[in-house]
């Protein structure tokens, strides 16, 4: 058959059909594949109909409907499926093909395939695409890492698809290897952190304050028209007002309480744990979602530890600013981690990561799509080497300002027993972060003193150890 199809595109589930269609939408023939032929028939006779789009049925039919040099987009699950397609599909390939890997590949693993192909002479991008199904379809935030070359033969195709803020496509290329993918993990992880904040506030206007949904949803549609502006958010009002069809209840509360993860999340704290770089926000709100999962286990708790009444007595007026200040804080305190860890990250795997760009590449499209992300992109515009966001004038000032409530909250969530991870931890990050003299020196000391692992003094340079126990008491230990 006669090679026609600008793009092939392997993996036919929802995300796949919608970016196919969202391609071809924008002026390019899309030839697609999908492990089961009976997918890719439904698909070309129902949402494909009429449309520039091919079907193969076989790897070797696939490469076959493409143009050269052939460029084949891969929207499989992360994982071994990712090394088996790259397997089937080397052999019908030639040198200057292209491949780009869409789905949420762990970065190392992209590292790895980048080199693999390279040695082949096939160009390889590891591309995180974020916005769920609705971007797919309609323009979803784009994070692009791997080869430059190839990256610069596909810039209009990605510049086309991609969301828009201010006129300005969120596609953005990011470095080389498995830097795109980087970048989308540390998004999952600001996802994961924005999403339990979010869910705590939800707790504290239920278990404290004794709000129904419907004025919570309020309290949400109302932060949403402040600094507080955000995709999540605006969905949280949505899902708060939603009523069960069958019992007219809020839907939210017919959902059991068990927060499941595809691993994007832990795979940030990992990461921060190999970079050196303290991440709790993050990392507390991964554990909720494993705390979450222990159902069973909470229920016999809740009847073994009776705690004290959750209901907050004070002004509920003020306790309503004193969260949502608290909100805001803990929210800026999560993109900090998140962005020093980006910085960290273009340090230790030699990627000069542009921090504007990935807060630019997150207006629009993406699940933490936000409005202070122009802030954060300002930010790091005017000072590229900004070691922290909670040193930038703007969030300092912020912080500050938000210092009181977010106090009041945490410490009246302690007081009432309700759980706030993110909230509390997120607290003492800035606590600690803002503390000029830690108790780390005791630390030292302690190590000093089992392991001989010397410390730092404050008077003089050098490392020095100390025979802390006495003869007699500590000559079997030295």
């Amino acid at each position: 058959m006669e090679a026609y199809s600008d793009i092939g595109l392997v993996g036919l589930a929802v995300m796949g059909e919608n970016l196919a269609l969202n391609i071809e939408r924008q002026g390019f023939s899309v030839a697609v594949f999908n492990r089961t032929g009976e997918k890719t028939t439904r698909f070309l006779a129902g949402r494909a109909r009429g449309k520039a789009l091919a079907a193969a049925y076989s790897l070797p039919e696939l490469t076959g409907l493409l143009r050269r040099p052939r460029k084949i987009m891969l929207m499989v699950k992360a994982g071994r499926p990712v090394d088996e397609i790259i397997g089937q599909l080397l052999p019908h390939l030639e040198a200057g093909d292209i491949l780009l890997d869409c789905g949420n590949s762990h970065f190392e693993d992209t590292r790895r395939r980048n080199a693999r192909l390279a040695q082949a002479g096939v160009l390889f991008l590891g591309v995180g695409v974020s916005g769920g199904e609705e971007g797919a379809l309609n323009g979803p935030s784009i994070m692009i890492g791997g080869n430059e070359e190839a990256y610069r033969e596909l810039a209009g195709l990605f510049n086309r698809i991609a969301a828009r803020a201010a006129g300005t496509p969120c596609a953005f290329y990011f470095g080389p290897d498995g830097a795109g993918h980087y970048v989308k993990m540390i998004h999952n992880g600001i996802e994961y952190a924005d999403m339990q904040l979010i869910a705590e506030s939800y707790h504290l206007l239920k278990a404290a304050v004794g709000l129904e949904a419907e004025e919570m949803a309020e309290v949400f549609r109302t932060w949403n028209e402040g600094e507080l502006e955000s995709f999540l958010i605006e969905i949280t009002a949505e899902i708060l007002a939603r009523p069960d069809e069958e019992s007219g209840r809020p839907l939210v509360e017919m959902i059991r309480d068990q927060a499941e993860q595809k691993g994007t999340g832990k795979w940030t704290c990992q990461s921060a744990l190999e970079l050196g770089v303290p991440a709790p926000t993050i990392t507390e709100a991964v554990y909720a979602r494993g705390l979450s999962a222990l159902k069973a286990e909470r229920v016999e708790a809740a009847r073994a530890f009776p705690g004290p009444n959750p209901r907050y007595a004070g002004d509920k007026e003020k306790f309503l600013a004193a969260l949502r200040d608290a909100l805001y804080a803990a929210k800026i305190c999560s993109y900090a981690q998140g962005f020093a860890l980006l910085r960290a990250a273009g340090q230790a795997y030699g990627w000069e990561l542009d921090l504007s760009r990935a807060a630019l590449v997150w207006r629009s499209g993406c699940i933490i799509r936000a409005g202070f992300l122009d802030r954060i992109a300002e930010a790091y515009g005017k000072s590229p080497g900004l070691v922290n966001l909670m040193l930038d004038p703007f969030f300092r000032e912020r912080l500050n300002r938000a210092q009181a409530g977010w106090r009041r909250v945490v410490a009246s969530a302690k007081e009432l027993g309700i759980a706030t991870p993110a909230l509390s931890s997120s607290l003492d990050y800035f606590d600690g972060y803002r503390t000029a003299d830690l108790p780390a020196n005791l630390i030292q000391a302690q190590r000093d003193y089992f392991g001989a692992h010397m410390f730092e003094r404050t008077d003089r340079p050098g490392k020095f150890h100390v025979v802390w126990q006495d003869e007699v008491q500590g000559a079997g230990n030295n």
